[in-house]
């Protein structure tokens, strides 16, 4: 007999799918970036300098570009308008360091131009940030104590789904952005494919995010209804 709220065959149709797309999205955003990590383009662009021409081909001059320690960890932050790179693509030559430059940049103009739903997204982030801290936490709490919390506990969860969600667009469109710059003038068509593979692998990354939190918030959903 299956457990009530244990381990049961529910846990494997609602988490398997998410935890499975995302061990192969990591081992493949590994691989690509590796791989491409060891080219370097032919006009010897860092990722610095490749953000820094975007940026100002789009004029955009309030927005710093800085090092930040670890590998993957770039990241664009629209409150302090701070493009951060890491240390493997901040001064590095490679096609991989150059599309992940310009996928960082391709959110500094979204945020210049209004996108829609990045501002979506970037407005649900404290409610989705409470939700990720404390979503679990009533959930469990609700299982042996008050329904009440349980749901409150779903409720919380479902605004990180949405924020999941939202991050679809943002990040398949910031890395439409980047390749139509790099092909523009800045990388060949056979360097392109590099970035191609590696923007993909990094796309495939989020999908998988969204999958493993819908398989969770599913599987919230089914502790409500057994509770029925």
């Amino acid at each position: 007999m299956y457990g009530y709220y244990g381990y049961d065959i529910y846990y494997l149709i609602y988490l398997l799918p998410g935890m499975l797309l995302a061990m192969y999205a990591q081992a493949k955003i590994k691989h690509n970036f590796d791989t491409y990590s060891r080219i370097y383009n032919s006009k010897g662009l860092t990722g610095a300098e490749t953000a820094d021409m975007i940026l100002r081909g789009n004029d955009i001059r309030d927005v710093r570009i800085e090092r930040v320690k670890g590998s993957l960890t770039d990241h664009y932050d629209p409150v302090n308008r701070v493009l951060r790179l890491s240390e493997t693509v901040y001064g590095s030559e490679s096609i991989a360091a150059l599309g992940v430059a310009a996928h960082e940049a391709g959110h500094a103009i979204q945020h210049h131009t209004q996108y829609v739903p990045l501002k979506l997204r970037n407005a649900i982030v404290p409610a989705a940030n409470i939700g990720s801290n404390f979503s679990f936490l009533l959930v469990f709490l609700g299982l042996f104590a008050s329904n009440t919390l349980l749901k409150w506990g779903i409720a919380l969860f479902a605004i990180t789904v949405l924020f999941q969600l939202l991050t679809l667009p943002v990040e398949y469109n910031a890395s439409r952005r980047a390749k139509a710059i790099l092909s523009e003038g800045i990388l060949s068509r056979e360097e392109m494919v590099g970035v191609e593979k590696v923007l993909s692998a990094a796309a495939l990354t989020y999908v998988a995010s969204l999958v493993a939190a819908i398989g969770t918030l599913l599987r919230f959903l089914s502790f409500d209804r057994r509770r029925d």
